[in-house]
């Protein structure tokens, strides 16, 4: 573990960002600057005249998306150590607080940083591909999310006079046609960006040698394992998809049942659900597992999240192997 001497604790804003600088002697100081390029290299130069050795300090800030972007760019960019931290960590660190504030949160950010700093996982910036990919992806859900709104209009259809509903029928149908168009240009250029990276190229044409798992599960896979750098194996990445059951017990009186955890990336879990109905149906050894446990009375969710997280250890066992996945059911005797 590095031995950090200053603490820089950051409230991200759209606008602004609060810093709270602490050190082991001295009082913390507090300031706001704007959330852009400049303001953010300012502040840099200025600590360093101040005498604060940035490549002892450690920057910790919550992980705002799109705002946080730029602030973990610039660090990066000089080398600095920093770690975005999902927000429900630091909020569920400070235990009971009153009122709120960008100034008071900058501040326990910092005592947080403080505190964990060794526990805390330094963040390392995306490589470019992957950043892209990210952008572009969020692209293609809201294309999706929009053809689903206007092609609910032809619902109305059958429900009204064909008058009344001719006054939008036309520019309906342009619509939908033109958002299909660019969904098929997103898909494109998604399909570039991977082949033109030849790790994330790889990695796709592993991944889709599973059964169930298709383009668009390859993609958000690629992306939320960070090109599989970002999880050290199955087990965690099955907790951050929210399919690895943990206890709940408590004593003599607690005896709970096993269960899954709600706090889970929601897009993921969704899309495992969608490759194990695919796989139950096509690959014959999740089949006849899914068939036997239902045969045994077990619940059908039970059985299914069992079987993602089946999928999830296939998904990292072929990552790490490096060969397409075989499925060895048929040659069994």
């Amino acid at each position: 573990m590095k031995n950090y001497r200053t603490y820089i604790g950051i409230d991200v804003a759209k606008l602004t960002l609060d810093f709270c600088l602490l050190t082991e002697d001295q009082q913390p100081e507090q300031d706001q600057i704007l959330n852009t390029q400049k303001s953010i290299d300012n502040f840099l130069k200025k600590s360093n005249k101040s005498g604060y050795q940035m490549d002892n300090t450690l920057f910790v800030f919550e992980n705002t998306g799109i705002y946080s972007s730029l602030l973990a760019l610039v660090l990066s960019e000089n080398n600095l150590d920093y770690a975005q931290v999902p927000a429900l960590e630091i909020k569920r660190s400070l235990g009971i607080t009153r009122g709120k504030s960008d100034k008071v949160d900058a501040k326990e950010i910092a005592h947080y940083a403080k505190r964990n700093a060794d526990k805390i996982k330094l963040s390392v910036l995306p490589e470019l591909s992957l950043q892209q990919l990210k952008l572009v992806f969020s692209e293609r859900e809201k294309t999706v999310a929009a053809i689903k709104i206007f092609e609910r209009t032809k619902e109305n259809e059958m429900f009204l006079s064909k008058e009344v509903f001719g006054s939008v029928k036309t520019i309906n149908n342009q619509t939908v046609k033109h958002l299909k168009k660019q969904l098929a240009l997103l898909d494109e250029k998604i399909k570039k960006l991977i082949r033109e990276d030849e790790n994330l190229y790889e990695q796709q044409q592993l991944l889709k040698s599973i059964p169930g798992i298709g383009e668009v599960t390859s993609v958000y896979l690629l992306m939320a394992t960070k090109g599989f750098t970002a999880f050290e194996n199955a087990r965690k990445f099955a907790c951050y998809s929210g399919v690895a059951p943990f206890e709940h017990t408590s004593g003599t009186s607690i005896k709970g049942k096993t269960r899954v955890s709600h706090l889970a990336d929601k897009k993921m879990k969704t899309l495992l659900h969608m490759v194990s109905l695919t796989a139950i149906k096509y690959d014959p050894e999740l089949k006849e597992y899914y068939s036997r446990k239902k045969a045994e009375g077990k619940h059908t969710m039970l059985v299914l999240n069992n079987i993602k997280c089946k999928i999830v250890y296939r998904i990292f066992a072929v990552i790490q192997r490096k060969s397409n996945f075989v499925n060895l059911h048929k040659f069994a005797a």
